[in-house]
Order: structure tokens, then sequence, then C-alpha cells
């Protein structure tokens, strides 16, 4: 999936796939490049901290 900021021209945006046990997160113009895995509870930890809240 990727950023709904991207503008589909090379911008910057991140893209984020799922497993069944994992997220893996990269620079979508690096797809060679290093790839972030992170486990589900740290996934909603970051996505809990980017939106402001305790609750998703």
């Amino acid at each position: 999936m990727k950023s709904s900021y991207s503008a589909g021209d090379g911008g910057q945006c991140v893209e984020v796939a799922r497993t069944d046990t994992l997220f893996h997160v990269r620079d979508s113009k690096q797809i060679m490049g290093p790839v972030l895995t992170v486990a589900p509870t740290g996934w909603t930890a970051f996505l809990r901290m980017a939106a402001g809240t305790t609750e998703l």
C-alpha cells in the first residue's frame, strides 16, 4: 500500500506490506534498499504515536 499523499509521479512516500505476522516498510524510491520489519504490536504503537492517540 502506498501513502495517500503520493501523487504517483515519484514523489516522497513509503510502501507498507503486511504478512501474517509482520509489517514491512520501505522507501518507494529505493525498492532495492533496506526494509524496516516490525511486529504488529510495534506497527500499532507507531500508528498510535503518529496519530497522537492511544486508540486505534
